[in-house]
């Protein structure tokens, strides 16, 4: 019965040794020192700070939007006001824009 190692075998394990192992049934024990990394992931900070950046550019764009909107209604009201002349209604007459000249 031929046995393989399952994943990769460490370099640093002598073939003879598996192969004697192999033979006679014994297990063979790898043992690995993992240990946590010492440095900061950069891909752990960099993702919050990217969804902190989109939603600030998100907000200063709504609020540009919203000002280019009020801006457009405020000129708007503006002309409609200037064409329409003074509006009465009863004995009360409301002059909506002065005219300039």
């Amino acid at each position: 019965m031929n046995h393989t190692p399952p994943g990769h075998i460490a370099p640093h394990i002598p073939a003879d040794t598996f192969h004697r192992a192999q033979a006679t049934g014994q297990p063979v024990v790898i043992v690995v020192h993992d240990q946590a990394p010492a440095r900061t992931e950069w891909r752990r900070v960099l993702i919050p700070f990217a969804i902190a950046g989109a939603v600030v550019a998100g907000g200063w764009g709504l609020v540009a939007a919203l000002c280019v909107l009020l801006d457009t209604a405020a000129h708007t009201a503006t002309v409609i006001a200037g064409a329409a002349g003074p509006i009465g209604i009863g004995g009360i007459t409301l002059k909506l824009a002065r005219h300039k000249g």
